[in-house]
């Protein structure tokens, strides 16, 4: 029988975003080959489940059902989706490595900064340009997944210039982020 604990951290929106760490793996074996149709096949599983991300964060404030666990998970599940999708793209020179070093980078620094926020009782909240930053990050992702010329469509094209566009707003929110733990342990201590 199970406890009221694993009961309130066995929910649809957690399991959801193990679903998301999941399916990591599924998209390095598809990343493997250089396959057209393989190439669709790993757009599409990134897609919904990049879309699983929405509905994880609906679904726990409609049911009240947001745990501590659900914190960690969702942005553990969108870093662990998005950064080995990335590092997958390298070696088919789909994207280059030093721009994906930059949004790796970022992302370690501003997931130190809020732990060290937390410890300091600083809460530095999602922002709009974070959002933002991820929703770019994910349509560029997209297009470079597909990579292959579609009805006479050029996505690896398309999803350059998305991504280096995802890469100005990845740097931008990253630097927001810093300031603004500046501003709040300033007035915190």
């Amino acid at each position: 029988m199970r406890s009221e604990t694993q009961v309130r951290y066995l929910n649809i929106p957690n399991s959801l975003s193990v679903i998301r760490i999941v399916c990591a793996p599924v998209l390095v074996l598809l990343l493997l080959s250089p396959d057209r149709l393989l190439s669709v096949a790993a757009a599409a599983i990134f897609a919904l489940v990049c879309a699983t991300d929405w509905l994880d964060g609906y679904l726990a404030r409609r049911w009240s059902s947001v745990t501590t666990l659900g914190k960690f998970l969702d942005p553990l599940a969108d870093k662990i989706i998005i950064t080995t999708v990335l590092i997958m793209l390298i070696p088919s020179g789909r994207i280059p490595a030093w721009a994906v070093a930059i949004l790796i980078s970022r992302e370690m620094a501003v997931t130190g900064l809020r732990a060290i926020a937390v410890d300091m009782g600083v809460v530095i909240a999602a922002s709009r340009l974070g959002k933002w930053k991820t929703f770019m990050q994910i349509v560029a992702i997209v297009s470079l997944l597909l990579h292959y010329p579609f009805f006479g469509v050029d996505f690896q094209s398309i999803g350059l210039v998305l991504f280096a566009a995802a890469l100005i707003l990845t740097v931008w929110s990253g630097i927001d982020y810093f300031v603004a733990f500046f501003r709040g342990a300033g007035r915190s201590v």
